[in-house]
């Protein structure tokens, strides 16, 4: 739902997952909505959001590339789905999909551009990414969705995100974090100087091994095993897709 841009943003604090949930429905509903729409469809858009959009087909196509080509018979879970692209892709190849975003603006977007030969394969919901039915997908994806919450709540999202995801040892949760490197903590610094009004709500960096870490130290995903990882850096967007194996 993010667009993982890292210039802009509010100052990191102590909002928890609600209140950071509220301020991302606010922004995409009401101050983004346009923005979102434009960066997320074919239209021109400036060399900062060409960059973003160049980094989020990346990324999409990374987390896309490592699911089967055959997804039929199979559940797919797209949490934080934005205006619903990989959704579609999913569906195109015969997965059952539901996209989740807390953004109603955005599902509505999703619905309107789904394509008439794959609408029976999509639902789209609007409400909280983690509510979704437990032990019920074969494929969890929560692309850049993450990235605005501090460590503590992403461990306890992912572990919501685990408990959708099938008992099953096909299952798997792939995910994106901003990875932590001197380059986007600047960008994140100058962000701040942005007027208020202007701004989207702060993601959170963090380290490739602190997410190991945190996967490790958080019971309901210490049995989580990570499978690929890739960084993808196209100048104003960072992003790091990763697969987390479920036992």
């Amino acid at each position: 739902m993010s667009t993982g841009n890292p210039i802009g943003g509010e100052a990191s604090g102590g909002d928890s997952y609600v209140d950071r949930r509220e301020r991302l429905r606010v922004y995409f509903d009401r101050t983004a909505v346009r923005a979102w729409e434009q960066l997320t469809s074919d239209a021109p858009v400036s060399g900062i959001r060409q960059s973003v959009r160049e980094g989020r087909e990346r990324t999409r196509a990374t987390l896309l590339s490592w699911l089967p080509d055959d997804l039929t018979g199979m559940r797919v879970l797209d949490a934080g789905c934005g205006t619903g692209a990989l959704a579609v892709e999913a569906a195109r190849r015969g997965a059952d999909v539901l996209g989740i975003d807390v953004a109603p603006r955005l599902i509505e977007l999703a619905a309107e551009r789904a394509p008439a030969d794959v609408r029976g394969s999509l639902e789209f919901v609007a409400g909280d990414m983690l509510g979704a039915e437990a032990n019920a997908f074969d494929v969890v994806v929560a692309m850049d969705s993450l990235i605005h919450y501090v460590p503590t709540d992403k461990a306890e999202a992912l572990a919501a995100l685990r408990r959708c995801a099938r008992a099953d040892a096909a299952a798997r949760v792939l995910f994106t974090f901003a990875p932590r490197t001197p380059a986007l903590m600047l960008m994140k610094s100058v962000g701040r100087l942005f007027p208020r009004g202007d701004r989207s709500p702060a993601i959170e960096p963090i380290a490739e091994s602190d997410v190991r870490r945190l996967l490790a130290s958080t019971p309901a995903l210490a049995d989580i095993r990570v499978g690929r990882t890739l960084r993808i850096d196209t100048r104003f967007y960072k992003s790091q897709p990763m697969e987390l194996l479920v036992p």
